[in-house]
Order: C-alpha cells, then structure tokens, then sequence
C-alpha cells in the first residue's frame, strides 16, 4: 500500500491537536524512537514524526488525520519490546504513550487499579503493597515497561504458572480504535459475557487494532511469603518429567517453574563465578513457591525438595531469604548477559510447546545448532512450556554469514515447534521480527480471520501496519 508523507502542513495540523511541546521531528531526538531491544542493524527504521500525546481525544483527532492522508501510525510504550512491534516500518507517526502515566484511580472497595498506558507496571505494586495487594499478572521486565505496552503484547512471566498473564488481570479499557472513535471495552467487573469479549481482541494485538489509554486491572491479594528452590537434574528429561508430578502428586501449583538447558547453566554459572556444584548438572529447575502463611510455604517447599530427589535430582538448594533467593535467581537472570560475552549478536527467540514436549524439542535444538555451528540456549517457563531459545552467533562467522544461518536456522526452528504443536512466540509476539513465518506456521483458516478484523477495524491499514501479517 501506498502511504502518504507527513509534509510540513501535517506537522502543523499535529502541533494544533497537540501543542508544540508534544510534536518534534529532529531526527536526532527522534533517533532513540527508531529501535527496541531487536538488533538496531536489522530493525532500525526512522519516524517521520515523533507526537507524545496527553489524552485519548487528542490521539482520536490525530488517528483521524492520519486516515483523511493515509499516513500510518505507530504506537509505542517503554520500547522495551523484543519483536520489533514500536518499530515504524513505513516511517509515518511515531505516536508515544509516555506521558500519559498517570494512576486515575484506586479502588480498594473493588481491588482495581485504573491506569494511563504509560505508567511504569512496577510503580502498580510500589503503590498497593501497603494494602496488601499486587498486580499479579506483571512480566519480568517490570521495572522497565509500560502498561500500554504489557497489555498490546499480552506480557506474561515467571510467575505466570500460578498467575497467569496480563490479560487475565484487564478487565476493561478505554481505546482508540484505528478510525479514531473513542470506546469503552469491559469495566470493574470480574464476569461478562455481554456480547464478543472485545477486550481480549485487543489484548496481544501489538497495537494493530487501536491504542489502548486506559486500563481497569484486577488486583490480587499479596503473598507474605515464598521460598525458592533451585534444583540441580542430570540431564532434560528427569527435570521436565518432574515438573507435572509436583502438581499432581503434590498438589502444588508453584509460582514459577523456570528451566535451564546444561548450555545456559554452565555459562551462567561460569559468568558469575558461582560456586554451586553446577558442572554435574545436565538441567536446572528454578521453583518459587509463596503463601500466606509461612507455615505453608515451608511444607510446599519440602514436598517439591523430595519429590525432585525422588525422581532424580542431584541437589535441592533451598533459598529463603532476601539473600539466597537473589544468588539463586541471578543465574536465570545473567544467562543472556553471558552469552553477550561470548558473541553479542544473538536472537532471542520465545517459542511455546506443550510442557512434555520440551524433552522431545531439545534434542532438534541440539541439531540446528550442530548444522549451522552456532549456540542454542534454552531457557525460560517450564512451567507453561514457554522457551527462550537463543541464536548465538559464532565469533568466527561474518555478519552475512550469520544473518543467512539466523535465517535457515529459525526456519528449522520453527518448524521443530509446529511439529510438536507449539506456537512461535508466547509472550514476546510476533511484529516485525517473526512476521515473514506466520504463512508457513499458521493454518491458512487463522490467518484469513486474522486478517478480516484487521481490515474491518483498520479499512486503510495505517495502525502499526507491518506487524504480525501482511495484508493480502
């Protein structure tokens, strides 16, 4: 499709919806806006225009601008994302949530929280801990992304095993859609079936389908305590086989499972110097388990230890203070940071398979790795299935070597997952990163669905246009 250009006139239009503070088009200034945590030398793509809006009326009058000159917009949070979905392909409106972070509201009577899009997500639980409550649904990222950005990725995390994901905590939103209407999807109410669940539509649709510029969430009663464990295995298929027996034998849900492969462990590990006896271990399990009274957690945690030895593990190590609980965590925290030292040009990949497949998927991993003489990582949720297996290019290659092997090698990848009846991305999603697979990876019935809401909210596709599909 052919897009209009953001001309001198259109600058002026954009600085009356807006003001001049909150429109700029330096291409220095605008520089950091061009990129997120994808490779700057792949993704890289410059706005013509950068608009840091303060209210959903004045991105409803700029959206409807943008469609009278076919002009696309982009919307971005934190630009902490991992799949190039802020990233303005076709340059046009960078349109930034930043300054719209304002808490609107908290309603401790309801347990919700009423938010602008650019609120950092940590600031929620700083706010409501003293009343015992947290968002419970938050990613690992934190510190650093926004709500906006949680919401159109559906961020999930460690804890989403016992928790679940962002989207399980929206209960309703104010967005504007592609057209520039302003609509209210859902409220504080925990059930509704009142017609299509619109707001999940919009969840996980990586701002294709409008922007969110307010976010009811469901808050949780915070846990007092919790414990962690990190468990030392042989090798893949004792840790995997353990993780549903704690579930179903012990009857413990966890708050995290995470896993590690030997390749992560042993970098890890070797990177901070740590001195548990990890050169035996084949596979690490991380657990957390919490409560609310301490009593409890200590049990969860003492039947999890025994079970894990009973069905092969090496050593159980206990962490349950402030102290132990961050040297433990630090491993599955640093494995990226270790790879960087060995090669910094990586491609974090987030597949997702059905939990017991992972014993099945590991050893292909072994064999793309092997063909392609690269490394291959594999860390993230066992508790969910939910894998960071990494592309790690070798030192000794050229960059155009290894942008021919990433390419072969995600394929083979791919399709390893797709066998097994995993998906591509489970929490990082698609954009621009992973876009050129969907065809191959997803029936072509999905797909067609897909792509009718798309053109039926969005007739001139200018709403992040270039992102998770193409139009055909």
């Amino acid at each position: 499709m052919k897009y209009g250009k953001v001309t001198k006139e259109i600058i002026e239009q954009l600085v009356n919806i807006l003001g001049e503070k909150n429109v700029f088009s330096d291409e220095e200034k605008m520089e950091s806006y061009s990129h997120d945590e994808t490779p700057i030398e792949q993704y890289q793509s410059m706005p013509e225009v950068v608009i840091t809006p303060t209210s959903a009326q004045q991105i409803s009058e700029v959206m409807k601008l943008a469609n009278r000159y076919l002009i696309p917009v982009t919307p971005r949070g934190a630009g902490s994302g991992l799949s190039g979905g802020a990233i303005p392909l076709f340059g046009g409106i960078l349109l930034s949530v930043e300054k719209m972070n304002k808490v609107i509201e908290i309603d401790y009577e309801n347990m919700m929280i009423v938010v602008e899009p650019g609120l950092v997500t940590n600031e929620i639980n700083g706010l409501v801990a003293e009343k015992g409550l947290f968002f419970a649904g938050y990613p690992m990222s934190l510190e650093t992304c926004y709500v906006g950005g949680n919401i159109a990725e559906n961020a999930g995390g460690g804890k989403a095993v016992k928790y679940g994901v962002t989207g399980q905590y929206i209960v309703g939103m104010e967005i504007v859609s592609p057209i520039g209407e302003i609509i209210e999807l859902g409220g504080k109410i925990i059930k509704d079936v009142t017609g299509y669940d619109l707001k999940r539509l919009i969840v996980g649709s990586e701002g294709t389908l409008g922007i969110v510029t307010k976010a009811i969430i469901k808050l949780s009663p915070l846990p007092k305590f919790r414990t962690n464990l990190l468990v030392l295995f042989e090798d893949v298929d004792s840790a995997i086989s353990t993780v549903p027996k704690i579930m179903s034998e012990g009857g413990i849900v966890p708050t995290s499972i995470e896993f590690m492969d030997k390749l992560s462990v042993h970098t890890a590990c070797n990177y901070l110097n740590e001195h548990l006896p990890y050169q035996k271990a084949g596979s690490m399990l991380l657990l957390e388990v919490d409560g609310t009274k301490q009593s409890q957690v200590d049990e969860d945690a003492e039947v999890i230890g025994e079970l894990c030895l009973e069905n092969g593990a090496i050593e159980v190590y206990v962490a349950d203070n402030y102290t132990t609980q961050e040297r433990v965590w630090s491993v599955r925290r640093n494995i990226a940071e270790a790879f960087k030292v060995y090669s910094p040009h990586q491609s974090l990949e987030d597949i997702v398979v059905p939990i017991s497949s992972i014993t099945k998927l590991m050893p292909m991993i072994e064999k793309i790795a092997a063909k392609y003489d690269i490394k291959m990582p594999s860390y993230g949720h066992a508790g969910d299935g939910n894998l960071h297996t990494t592309l790690v290019k070798n030192p000794d290659s050229t960059m155009e070597e290894w942008y021919d092997i990433e390419e072969k090698a995600l394929l083979e990848l791919y399709e390893a997952v797709k066998v097994l009846g995993g998906k591509i991305s489970g929490e990082h999603g698609i954009g621009a990163k992973r876009k050129k697979y969907m065809d191959d990876l997803v029936g072509p019935g999905e797909m067609a669905m897909m792509r009718t809401i798309k053109k039926a909210l969005d007739p001139n596709n200018i709403m992040n246009p270039g992102k998770i599909f193409d139009l055909k």
